[in-house]
Formats: structure tokens, C-alpha cells, sequence
């Protein structure tokens, strides 16, 4: 039989069992907290991208900019000799200055011919094209230039190289044009006339 000693401690054991136990669990609910529970913080980051823009304009006189993009519209360039009048072995030069815009990004120059023709008067004249250092486009400073166009080249021919120009209008690249009406040029050519056209085209450069 069970004495009133052995009741108590039993009683006292199941006592410590429970808190124990109700310990236990507020060790493992504390431990799940834990667990689980985290601060947290971001970064983020955005950018706002725009399209540049790339674009030429020429001048006849050299500070005239204007822009010339269409083939119907071509700036009309001014011979420092008439070239209406030309006569065998005479050349003839002319200006054109070409940069970028403002504002534009900076980009080459290309010069090419434009359907000169190979008939007629067309095929009695010759061309050179160089780049000079200022805009007075003369015998004097084309022998000074840098050659774009070989001298007494067909009028078909092409830029051998390009030509850089800054954003911004920052530069300028000054075309002096030599036309030459061939010392063996046929009778046949008198009083005649031909138009001759020429691009400069531009394209943009990687920053």
C-alpha cells in the first residue's frame, strides 16, 4: 500500500515531468522562431537609355552648314574658274565642307562619284579630290592636301580612304575638288555640258 510519503512523491515526480516537458517545448518553440525569423534589404537599379543621333551638313563656302541629304538637292559648288568655259588642259577647283551636326555623335566621311557619265564631255574631264587645311581651295593649297581622290582620275572613281569627323560640329573636313578638261579633249565636246554629282556619305562611329 501506498504511504502518504510515496503519494507525495509521486506527485513531486509527475510535477517535474511536466515542467520539464512544457520546458522542453518552449525550447523548441524558441528554436523555430529562430529559424525561421530573418531581416531583409534590397538594392535595385534602373537606366534610361536614348538613341543618339547621327547627321551631316555641308557648305560650298565653308560656313554655311546646311544639309544636303537628298540627290535632287545637292549643294551647287563654286570653281574658282568658271567651269563654263572650260578649255583643254585647264582645271578648275572647288570647295565643299562637310561636319556633323549639332548635336550629333561623331562619325567617317566616304566620298564617292554619283552617275558622272562616261559620254560626251563627261568622258573628256578628269577629278582629284583632297582634304586641306583651310577653306581657300586653290592650285596652291590642293598641292598641300591629302589625297582622297587620285589626281586625273576617271569621274567614276571613288574616296580611297575616310575621314573622321567629330560630335558636335567640334570639326571639320575641307574638300578642295580639282576638275580637269583633258589636253586631247575632242572638238566635238565644244559648247557642250555635263553635271556631275558627288556623295559624301556619313556613317556613325562606335563611341
Amino acid at each position: 500500500m501506498d504511504t502518504r510519503r510515496s503519494v507525495r512523491e509521486a506527485k513531486r515526480l509527475r510535477s517535474r515531468r511536466i515542467r520539464a516537458v512544457l520546458a522542453g517545448g518552449l525550447v523548441l518553440g524558441i528554436g523555430a522562431t529562430a529559424t525561421l525569423a530573418a531581416w531583409n534589404d534590397s538594392e535595385y537599379s534602373s537606366a534610361t537609355f536614348t538613341a543618339g543621333r547621327f547627321d551631316i551638313v555641308g557648305a560650298s563656302d565653308g560656313t554655311t552648314f546646311t544639309s544636303h541629304a537628298a540627290l535632287g538637292t545637292p549643294a551647287a559648288l563654286s570653281f574658282v574658274a568658271t567651269p563654263t568655259a572650260m578649255a583643254p588642259g585647264a582645271t578648275t577647283y572647288a570647295l565643299f565642307s562637310v561636319r556633323t551636326a549639332n548635336p550629333s555623335i561623331a562619325g567617317t566621311l566616304q566620298w564617292n562619284a554619283i552617275a558622272p557619265g562616261t559620254t560626251g564631255l563627261a568622258a573628256a574631264l578628269r577629278y582629284g579630290v583632297r582634304t586641306i587645311a583651310g577653306t581657300s581651295c586653290t592650285s596652291t593649297t590642293y598641292a598641300a592636301g591629302t589625297s582622297v581622290v587620285p589626281d586625273s582620275s576617271p569621274l567614276a572613281t571613288n574616296g580611297t580612304a575616310t575621314q573622321v569627323v567629330a560630335a558636335n560640329a567640334a570639326s571639320t573636313v575641307n574638300y578642295c575638288v580639282a576638275v580637269t578638261l583633258i589636253a586631247a579633249a575632242d572638238p566635238a565636246v565644244q559648247g557642250t555640258s555635263t553635271t556631275l554629282t558627288w556623295q559624301v556619305l556619313g556613317t556613325s562611329s562606335i563611341p
